[in-house]
């Protein structure tokens, strides 16, 4: 039975976390598209791709946003407002920019756009670490991964329906109200005083923006506290191992649905097609398989989630191989597709939530983050050269491999995953040497 303020909780968070998907995903979704509708080249198109560097390289910078901020506000509540009150600003600019003529302005506010979207990400996976407990965290991500793909529904493919009937202008305001209605959960929210930086204690509470009782000393300089973040989670309980099973199961799905979307093209479906069954069937299987991860999770347990979430994903991968044997029937292909994703999505949910679980109280967002970009980073870099891989052994070695990688990751689960060590207390106890 979920409770008023759980249900409260649960609507911040997927405000928030759909806010944060829809400029990013429009820039990166739908901008490439009606640019090449209006002529635009592509090779300018190509440099697109550049704005997403902010959201890869988001780690570098989140240790700043869990170190300072306005406590009167609360601590992440004040990043948050910040950065979406200057991506609303950011966003109503951008709607002015004559695209044909302008490139070069639509890549620098593109990249500033990904930029606060990738901080405001960043404060919002450490609210969540800090708001959820630990039979909630499950529920939490699956509300997190439904925002997300709910995000790139509206962002990718809803505003460019917008784009197409009443151009950039309208499809950028309506992209800035979004967000402003959005800011509203966010501005009603009373943060409390979760963290130690700053010398606050731990659920201390406030006063007239300053914690009852007194600050702590903090007698680190800024710079010593940035480096303190960024390597204080190589020092958690088996984090090696961890990282690992981070690559691998995600790792199977990126290589696999790199190649899906070409071999799709093969097979002679339009891009109209394509659009729609991976755009918005798939991306609402997404949704739906979010939210059942996010409800047996805690009933499950993290080791068992991983388990078997992983262990349906590479099943469902092997579902690839029958398009890729001949079998193109448009049923087959939806099949294979939104089984696909359903089963990614609820792998995610499950990963996303032992995540949470690895990060401190006192610097969620460096922690969450650092794992957020590994993920990130990985799933590029193996889709990058999945192309590679279909071109030496084609496209069923390609998913038969893919399905043998989701195969290992779930044996180094099942016989190495400790998940006594994924409690929110694991940052306190760094491991030996």
């Amino acid at each position: 039975m979920i409770t008023q303020q759980q249900l409260k909780t649960y609507g911040l968070l997927g405000s928030l976390y759909i806010s944060q998907g829809l400029p990013s995903m429009f820039i990166l979704s739908a901008v490439p598209v009606f640019l090449r509708q209006q002529g635009v080249s592509l090779g300018k198109i190509g440099l697109l791709s550049l704005v997403a560097i902010p959201l890869m390289l988001k780690f570098l910078w989140a240790p700043l946003i869990d170190n300072f901020g306005y406590t009167r506000w609360g601590h992440y509540r004040f990043w948050i407002i910040g950065f979406q009150v200057l991506l609303i600003v950011t966003t109503v600019l951008v709607s002015l920019i004559n695209i044909q003529d302008k490139i070069a302005p639509l890549l620098i506010c593109g990249t500033l756009m990904c930029f606060l979207c990738a901080s405001q990400d960043i404060a919002t996976d450490a609210l969540a670490v800090n708001l959820l407990s630990a039979e909630e965290k499950g529920f939490g991500n699956g509300i997190q991964n439904a925002g997300n793909y709910l995000g790139v529904i509206i962002g990718g493919g809803g505003m460019l329906l917008v784009l197409e009937r009443w151009g950039w202008m309208v499809a950028l305001l309506s992209i800035a109200v979004l967000l402003t209605i959005s800011l509203v959960p966010i501005l009603l929210h009373r943060e409390s005083v979760l963290t130690t930086h700053h010398g606050l204690v731990k659920n201390q509470p406030m006063m007239g923006g300053q914690p009852i009782g007194g600050p702590l000393s903090e007698k680190s300089s800024p710079l010593k506290r940035y480096f303190r973040a960024v390597i204080k989670f190589s020092q958690y309980p088996k984090t090696g191992l961890w990282c690992l099973i981070l690559v691998l199961c995600t790792a199977d799905g990126a290589m696999a649905g790199a190649m899906f979307r070409p071999l799709l093209v093969d097979i002679g479906l339009s891009l109209g097609d394509i659009a729609l069954m991976l755009g918005v069937v798939s991306y609402t299987a997404g949704m739906a398989g979010a939210i059942i991860a996010g409800l047996t999770i805690s009933s499950l347990g993290r080791k068992r989630s991983l388990l078997l979430f992983n262990l349906f994903q590479g099943l469902c991968i092997t579902a690839y191989l029958l398009p890729a044997f001949q079998i193109h029937h448009i049923v087959v292909l939806y099949a294979a597709a939104v089984s696909v994703q359903l089963a990614g999505s609820m792998s995610s949910t499950a990963l996303c939530t032992v995540m949470m679980d690895r990060s401190d109280l006192a610097t969620a967002g460096s922690d969450y983050t650092v794992q957020s970009s590994l993920v990130l980073f990985s799933g590029i870099g193996i889709a990058a050269v999945s192309g590679f891989i279909a071109q030496a052994i084609g496209y069923r070695g390609l998913f038969m491999l893919s399905a043998m990688v989701a195969l290992l990751s779930v044996t180094l689960v099942a016989t190495a995953f400790d998940e006594t060590v994924c409690s929110k207390n694991v940052a306190s106890t760094p491991m030996e040497g």
